[in-house]
């Protein structure tokens, strides 16, 4: 590996680098800083929706001509829920779990010394870093940015004329997720030939840890389904720029009958929602996988049903591909087919629901270690569970036409895809912070983050359920033309004081993210006593992971509190060596069982 070792340049090695723990920290801080815009944002519309008609000055400061005196603009309302939307999903949760993590730690668990491309690594952040670019560009076009919801229906977002932001900043919405799904395919196609044809020698598929096992299903579900969303967005350039009908037919704009004929925006949906449903699980797997291994190491325990966990992750991706439709019972969808979505929607809770009791047996008499990224990851069940359990309610046809288009679809997702996920990202950078910069985070200011953080994230969201239940629609900006819901005002205002804290709770996570990497408290080689590859490479970064030969695996990633009982080991309960953890390098004893 002496090739590895030339004189790096500033450029080659922050810039330009190939190397994929470089690569990692370049996804999570870009991803981090579309984070704090994609926050911000929602602060902003909170503010909206707690206190309409008041006069903010912030709003003035940051929207400008989009306001009137300090009152937030309808259309500027509908765009920042649209961007913030847009950025959580994409921007932050994708890119910044599977881009972070999947890159820092593929190669490290499985024995590699890099991806199997560094140079399409390279081009997979950088087309994700352009397309972020693009969408923050779009925020300061005239007509302001896309508005027509995260899931960007026709005919407004086919039709320039048919609202503001329906204009260049739509355009530049579909620019740039064209771009970043370029940029996931590059990055999923790495990830899968990486983990197929790059594990050291013992490394068998079985004896992964459950993170490769995420992130390689993950990597193989978005290689399925973003060629899907990138075929209906270019469908939807081709309407909007040349004149096509792929989502228009009979079409009416202040009395003017428009040239469209035959399409129908149905056929977005479903090409939208194919990739829609499965992202929720390219964004949530890795949160999983991530959670299974701080879980496990935390609780040195062995991860309770190891292959039951494999066949869970494997059949919640089959399933996430046949669901889709359960966004769409209020399309006029044939109720048979309705049922057959209602099917397969609450069949995919029995896996979910696999890896939420192996978590929880995992914990059960468990001799825990309640730092922040173990606590992230209980927070993690809390809300999968949570979240989950109104899954029920959405995909069931049903009962779904009652609450659909309410605040109850809000709460649902947010809790079990986006708390959830931010909750497993952050339990990820809280456990592998040592292994990225050398130094561990501060841990009294990582409990005043997670304490804020869930307390604030249920108080925003648990309450949205009641009012989603009384039937207030979602997108609207002001509810004060609709004297029913008045009574709901308070908690309006209960809901975006805490969404403000939270917000702000997370200024603790960058401070203390910023201030650990220059001034944190050296790290050790295996800080956490852990079982898994990327503990056995040094502190200091090299290119390469590993100064000499890859080492060979042995055994499976969970023998924590392992315990002898044989001639060598007569006294039960005497661990190898005198710890509670058996690194994989360490070979089999006379007489024990291979994993």
């Amino acid at each position: 590996m002496s090739d590895h070792h030339h004189k790096e340049t500033f450029v080659t090695k922050y810039i330009f680098s190939t190397d994929h723990k470089m690569i990692s920290k370049q996804f999570l801080i870009t991803g981090m800083f579309m984070g704090i815009i994609g926050v911000f944002m929602s602060m902003l519309f909170r503010l909206q929706l707690a206190w309409p008609e008041t006069s903010f000055s912030i709003v003035e400061a940051f929207l400008g001509h989009h306001q009137t005196d300090g009152i937030m603009d309808p259309d500027m309302y509908l765009a920042l829920v649209t961007i913030h939307g847009t950025i959580m999903v994409f921007f932050v949760l994708t890119a910044g779990l599977s881009g972070t993590f999947s890159n820092l730690l593929i190669p490290l668990q499985i024995g590699a010394r890099d991806m199997a491309s560094g140079f399409m690594n390279m081009i997979s952040y950088w087309l994700f870093f352009l397309s972020s670019i693009i969408m923050v560009i779009s925020l300061f076009v005239e007509a302001g940015p896309a508005s027509a919801g995260w899931t960007i229906y026709p005919p407004l977002s086919a039709l320039p004329q048919a609202i503001p932001g329906s204009g260049a900043g739509m355009t530049l919405w579909l620019v740039s997720m064209a771009i970043f799904v370029a940029s996931s395919l590059i990055g999923s196609l790495n990830y899968i030939v990486t983990v197929l044809n790059l594990r050291t020698k013992g490394m068998k598929m079985t004896r992964l840890p459950l993170t490769m096992w995420a992130f390689f299903i993950t990597a193989i579900i978005g290689v399925i389904s973003f060629p899907v969303l990138l075929s209906a967005a270019l469908l939807l350039i081709f309407d909007r720029s040349f004149g096509t009908s792929f989502y228009l037919s009979d079409i009416f704009i202040s009395g003017e009958v428009l040239h469209y004929q035959g399409g129908s925006p149905v056929l977005f949906e479903h090409l939208f929602w194919f990739l829609g449903h499965p992202e929720v699980y390219i964004i949530l797997l890795p949160a999983l996988g991530l959670t299974s291994e701080v879980i496990s190491t935390n609780a040195r325990k062995p991860i309770f049903g190891y292959r039951a966990m494999i066949g869970s992750i494997i059949a919640i991706a089959f399933l996430s591909t046949i669901v889709w439709g359960h966004h769409m019972f209020v399309t006029g969808m044939n109720p048979f087919l309705g049922s057959v979505f209602t099917f397969t929607t609450v069949l995919i809770a029995i896996p979910s629901a696999v890896k939420a009791f192996n978590y929880i047996t995992t914990l059960w008499k468990g001799n825990l270690q309640m730092n922040p990224a173990m606590l992230f990851s209980i927070g993690l069940v809390s809300t999968f569970v949570t979240g989950g359990l109104t899954g029920l309610v959405l995909g069931d046809s049903a009962l779904d036409i009652n609450v659909h288009d309410t605040y109850f679809v809000v709460a649902h997702f947010h809790l079990v895809m986006g708390v959830s996920a931010l909750f497993g990202m952050f339990a990820g950078v809280y456990h592998w912070f040592p292994k990225m910069y050398g130094t561990m985070m501060n841990k009294v200011m990582g409990y005043w983050h997670f304490w804020i953080t869930i307390i604030a994230a249920y108080g925003v969201f648990f309450p949205m359920h009641f009012i989603g239940l009384a039937g207030l629609p979602r997108r609207y900006y002001t509810n004060t033309n609709f004297p029913m819901f008045d009574d709901l005002a308070d908690i309006n205002v209960f809901m975006t004081v805490m969404a403000i804290i939270g917000g702000l709770a997370q200024l603790i996570f960058l401070a203390n993210f910023f201030i650990s990497i220059y001034r944190g408290e050296k790290s050790s080689q295996n800080p956490w006593r852990s079982n898994t590859l990327e503990w056995t490479t040094p502190v200091e970064h090299i290119h390469g992971n590993w100064p000499g030969a890859i080492p060979e695996v042995h055994r499976w990633a969970y023998d924590y509190s392992k315990v002898w009982d044989d001639e060598n080991h007569p006294q039960f309960g005497e661990y190898v060596h005198g710890q509670d953890f058996v690194l994989q390098t360490t070979p089999l004893k006379d007489g024990e069982e291979p994993s």
